[in-house]
């Protein structure tokens, strides 16, 4: 289930906002300038689908959707038991950082959160399968899928390095608590 818990940035234990509806969590996010959707009315292939196919499944919805931001590439990304750097992965996602590029993530399978660090608040937000999240070039956030994730979703970039990250060097993350599974 989709989620939205935002916290001021010096109390992680106090939630001032929280919903699992995502049309309350697309409205809030806006806000602080987050695009969040969901993808429906797509058969959703098998969790084992081949990169190609997972593509090719959702190639309307990425067509559209790099059209309107001007990526040039997509790829998909599946993090679980058997990636063999997973731990290592975990934590580099886990530092707070940001990007020159907006980061554009949709959830075919599993679930992640990507935590913002805005305005003296943080936001967690919980995807799922189906989901669509844009965080905006600059704002620092972390990612977390748990310690044992499951996730296959797709990524879409602008440049053509692909993922690259500025690590703020705030220690933020680490009063947060990680995602439990």
């Amino acid at each position: 289930m989709s989620s939205l818990v935002v916290f001021d940035d010096g109390t992680p234990g106090a939630a001032r906002f929280s919903t699992s509806d995502p049309a309350a969590i697309a409205e809030r996010l806006k806000t602080i300038g987050v695009r969040f959707e969901r993808w429906l009315g797509v058969d959703i292939p098998p969790r084992d689908a081949s990169a190609e196919h997972v593509l090719d499944t959702y190639r309307p919805w990425l067509d559209k959707l790099m059209g309107e931001t001007g990526a040039g590439s997509a790829d998909v990304i599946r993090i679980d038991v058997n990636t063999p750097n997973r731990a290592a992965l975990r934590d580099k996602f886990l530092s707070e950082h940001r990007h020159t590029e907006d980061e554009v993530r949709f959830f075919v399978h599993g679930a992640g959160h990507f935590i913002l660090h805005v305005d003296g608040a943080v936001y967690d937000i919980g995807c799922t399968q189906n989901d669509l999240i844009s965080v905006p070039a600059g704002i620092p956030h972390w990612f977390d899928a748990g310690e044992i994730p499951d996730v296959v979703a797709l990524r879409v970039f602008t440049n053509t390095d692909g993922w690259i990250a500025d690590y703020t060097g705030d220690d933020i993350a680490l009063r947060f608590p990680a995602v439990a599974a």
